[in-house]
């Protein structure tokens, strides 16, 4: 009986593991409504439908387990602190052409294959191991920097604190 039970389960369970394919047909009335169904009708075209594309995601635990691996490796606590060198938080200076350096350093020194991800006001404005970034023609008035350490695969593995300063700039009006 129990044999039977298993037997017959393991049909169920292959028949229904068969891919499923159905027609589908395409008919445009005389008012020039298109409907489409899975019964064929008189005047209706048969239409090829392709294959829906699937993704298979990967299982939590094999992502957690990943999670896991990563911090042993100690990327993202690989770093105490990035901090901005010059200018400084509340910063305010003048800049004629409105070009300005942005230079940063981290507590442990960069490791090997990071770098240093520099944005201001929220956007990327360089990318460097040597912890200096020029950006030319800022304009005038209150900015916020940021600073980002960057690991070999173009990921943020540890964010800085971010800073504001003001750029003074002549003007034709004062």
């Amino acid at each position: 009986m129990r044999i039977t039970r298993l037997m017959l389960c393991s049909l169920a369970t292959a028949f229904l593991s068969l891919p499923v394919s159905a027609e589908v047909y395409r008919q445009v009335d005389k008012d020039g409504n298109v409907t489409f169904t899975d019964e064929p009708t008189e005047g209706a075209e048969r239409i090829q439908v392709k294959p829906v594309t699937t993704i298979t995601m990967p299982k939590p635990e094999t992502v957690l387990r990943q999670v896991e691996e990563d911090e042993e490796i100690g990327d993202q606590s690989a770093y105490e602190s990035a901090t901005f060198v010059s200018p400084v938080d509340e910063e305010a200076f003048y800049s004629g052409s409105g070009n300005i350096e942005l230079r940063v350093t981290s507590e442990p020194a960069l490791r090997e294959g990071h770098r240093f991800e520099i944005t201001l006001d929220g956007q990327p404005v360089g990318q460097t191991r040597s912890g200096s970034v020029s950006v030319q023609n800022v304009f005038r008035g209150t900015h916020s920097a940021g600073v980002h350490v960057i690991n070999e695969a173009g990921e943020r593995i540890y964010t800085g604190q971010q800073i504001e300063f003001t750029v003074h700039r002549p003007s034709v009006l004062n």
